[in-house]
């Protein structure tokens, strides 16, 4: 629903309540009125609430002169506007900061709390709770975890210096461990590195594996078997999307909870009280500005 406003200048909406101004560029088209427009583009919102909206001056343009409902069409203007959801579901798990300086935030993310805005959540998510919690409008994650994923999470709080830190995921520099707990893998001798080639999946959130080149790697070890799963440490050396969950569900150890792999089982919707048991436990890297050794770990245990 249009794009939010990052660092690409100052937006004519202030931040509000931790979340940014959106954006859209109008697309070619004939509409008789911007409201026509905005009821068809976003069919999700009624025309009361834009109606309602527009009157409260949260619509505007690029030099934040607000737009009416009987505002001309035109092809090529930026918008400027607030998402808004009439019902969100309170997550019930809360974040930790690990660290901060004048360019990071170093976070410890809980189970099933979303990195940014999407879908149905707006205000629960990571990225809105930390704009509220510190008040700064520039703050950006460097990576993501998913939603289901708990552990250790970089923001960045500059644009100025966000390409050196983001650079570094992108050369594979930054040292990842992951924890997971899952069943115990017979026949193999540990540590060892699994390689596959993963591709999207059929489902549009979901990956798969097939023949080819590898282009995903991971180191898994053992840190402890227990009565019912082996607690694993895992390393990866990529970063492809739900990895660690494609690679051990492979081996045919899919990890505890998951609800994606090897079966996508239906939406559990608010259901939080069977976390996946991923951690993202720690990062290291070589800070490219200071030169200084930096190591991050997570308080939570699986």
């Amino acid at each position: 629903m249009g794009r939010q406003q990052q660092g690409h200048g100052k937006a004519p909406l202030p931040m509000r309540d931790g979340v940014a101004a959106s954006y859209l560029w109008l697309p070619e088209g004939q509409w008789p009125d911007m409201l026509t427009f905005m009821v068809q583009r976003y069919p999700d919102v009624n025309e009361a609430s834009w109606r309602e909206r527009m009157a409260r001056g949260d619509v505007v343009d690029a030099d934040g002169t607000p737009l009416h409902p009987a505002s001309a069409y035109r092809r090529g203007m930026r918008i400027f506007y607030y998402r808004e959801l009439e019902r969100e579901t309170p997550i019930p798990f809360s974040e930790q900061i690990l660290f901060q300086d004048e360019h990071l935030v170093v976070v410890d993310k809980p189970h099933f709390l979303p990195m940014i805005p999407t879908g149905r959540f707006l205000h629960e998510t990571l990225l809105v709770r930390l704009k509220k919690t510190l008040g700064e409008e520039e703050l950006t994650p460097i990576h993501r975890l998913d939603r289901e994923t708990a552990g250790v999470v970089i923001f960045s709080r500059r644009q100025s210096s966000r390409g050196a830190y983001q650079s570094m995921f992108q050369k594979r520099v930054i040292e990842k461990e992951y924890e997971a707990l899952a069943p115990r893998l017979q026949g193999r001798e540990f540590p060892f590195t699994y390689r596959s080639r993963m591709v999207d999946g059929d489902k549009f959130f979901l990956m798969r594996e097939e023949p080819g080149e590898p282009n995903s790697e991971t180191l898994i070890d053992v840190i402890e078997h227990r009565a019912d799963a082996t607690l694993y440490r895992l390393r990866p050396h990529t970063g492809r999307k739900h990895q660690l969950r494609v690679h051990l569900s492979s081996l045919g150890i899919p990890i505890v909870n998951d609800a994606f792999y090897p079966v996508a089982l239906p939406c559990k919707q608010d259901d939080v009280s069977q976390p996946l048991k991923l951690l993202a436990r720690a990062i290291a890297f070589t800070d490219p500005l200071s030169g200084l050794r930096r190591e991050f770990a997570s308080a939570r245990a699986l």
